[in-house]
Order: structure tokens, then sequence, then C-alpha cells
């Protein structure tokens, strides 16, 4: 990967959308070798796909971020596929130090937070969790030019 690579890939974090031709004007190639490397980037899995950034005020939903620590004998991996069970899970991270792992939500309401919320509590593996509400948000990928 050169700067030209990550030079594509900046710009299409910030819109995938983006028409190869703006691309190619932007990093000073033209469209066909632009394209072969995106398509390069897809197929080497650095570019593991494209998805819709939807509001979730728009849509009447709220984020929230649930700290984990988990039992002592617990193998972090049992996180993850209890996450991938939770279809409100929207990604989940372990990380060193205490808390053991950081798990982001998108649920209906504060209600429906706390039902979810208690079913991860239930499962056994969890010693406790700490619950932060996203109040609102900036994100680099979501400012557009």
């Amino acid at each position: 990967m050169d700067s030209i690579d990550r030079q594509i890939l900046d710009l299409l974090r910030t819109n995938a959308r983006m028409p190869v031709s703006e691309i190619a004007r932007r990093v000073g190639l033209s469209g066909a070798p632009v394209s072969r490397r995106i398509e390069r980037l897809e197929a080497d899995g650095v570019i593991q796909g494209y998805v819709a950034l939807v509001s979730d005020a728009a849509v009447g939903e709220l984020d929230a971020f649930t700290e984990i620590r988990l039992t002592g004998d617990t193998d972090t991996r049992e996180i993850e596929e209890i996450a991938r069970q939770v279809p409100e899970v929207q990604q989940y991270y372990t990380i060193a130090g205490d808390p053991d792992a950081l798990v982001r939500f998108r649920v209906r309401n504060v209600d429906h937070l706390q039902q979810v919320v208690n079913a991860i509590r239930r499962t056994g593996i969890v010693a406790g969790t700490k619950t932060l509400i996203v109040m609102s948000t900036w994100d680099r990928t979501r400012s557009l030019d």
C-alpha cells in the first residue's frame, strides 16, 4: 500500500459513493488506475464493505456504550459470541485494562437499553457493567467536505 492507496482510502472513508472520476482527480491519476486500485484494496480485504451512515436521531434511536467487566475465568472471546447474538450490538471491542470490553448498542429508547444490558448481565460471564448514553457525536468519517 502506497500513499495514493492511503489517499483513496481517506476519500472513501469520507464518502464511499464518491465517483471514481472525482477520486482520480483528487489523487492525480486517471479513472482506470484508481478503479484497479480500489478493486485490489477490496480483494486484499483492506476495504471490507460499504455502509449507509444513518442518523440515529432522525430515526428515533439512540446509541449507548457499555463497559463490561467479565468474571475472572472468562475468556474475552466469549463476549464476541454473546455480542453476535444480540442484534442491538453495533460494535464491541476487547480492551486492555479495566473494563475488559466496550460494547456499542443502538436501541429504540432507554427502556430498550435497560432490557438489552440486563440480558447481557444475565449471561453469567459478566461481573459488572457501566453504561453511557450518547448525547451527541462528531465523527471524522461523517464530516463531509
